[in-house]
């Protein structure tokens, strides 16, 4: 009885420990190409220092108007950032880098953003689930060399017609950064959100697993 006591607490323990992604920061910068797992999930900021962060869900400055992650962490599958560290040296080349503002989203979180905002039209229901919550989807902007973000004609999570990639009643200037950074994404193995200039999904993500690990922080 005492053995399979124990070796139930084992195995309580793994699954705990498994269920968490670490916050803790590598001392080196990592070569995300040394990763041999497309699928596992890993943290953007242990492999470039190139990218400018505003995870608009680790405060309460979103349209919830509350904060739902537990800090300013970016994870996304191995696949993901691949795909977006490439997208964003060919910005880097152009003057420009990616700001995020979004990234993984533990299915945990979407329920919690359900409950506040139970409207499909904002948020996506957690019994489907949505491309975040497979850690294949990124929410984006642009920023200058100064760091100033270009002008995209909305804010972040505007849910207006006017966020849309279809609407064109906006200035030459609007109309070319949102272009800009569509552009280049598609050209990397992302695919555009045609209501939401700022969100992209990488190719083929859709059929990835819905996951809900989620991450400790890191003093």
């Amino acid at each position: 009885m005492k053995k399979l006591i124990l070796l139930l607490s084992v195995v309580l323990l793994v699954s705990c420990k498994s269920s968490y992604l670490s916050s803790k920061k590598s001392a080196v910068l990592l070569d995300i190409n040394q990763e041999k797992d497309d699928n596992a999930f890993v943290n953007l900021k242990n492999y470039s220092r190139d990218f400018v962060f505003d995870m608009k869900y680790a405060t309460a400055d979103n349209f919830l108007k509350e904060q739902v992650y537990p800090c300013d962490e970016c994870f996304l599958r191995v696949k993901t950032i691949k795909a977006l560290l490439h997208a964003n040296q060919a910005f880097i080349a152009k003057g420009y880098r990616i700001k995020l503002y979004d990234c993984y989203r533990p299915l945990a979180i979407q329920k919690k953003m359900w409950k506040i905002v139970p409207n499909p039209t904002y948020v996506a229901n957690p019994k489907k689930g949505s491309i975040h919550n497979k850690g294949g989807a990124v929410d984006i902007t642009l920023v200058d060399s100064l760091g100033v973000e270009l002008n995209m004609g909305t804010g972040f999570d505007f849910f207006g017609p006017e966020a849309g990639h279809n609407y064109t009643d906006l200035s030459t200037e609007i109309l070319a950064n949102r272009q800009l950074l569509k552009s280049i994404m598609l050209q990397h193995n992302f695919k555009s959100f045609d209501s939401e200039w700022w969100h992209y999904n990488l190719n083929n993500s859709a059929t990835d697993e819905v996951s809900n690990l989620k991450w400790r922080c890191e003093d």
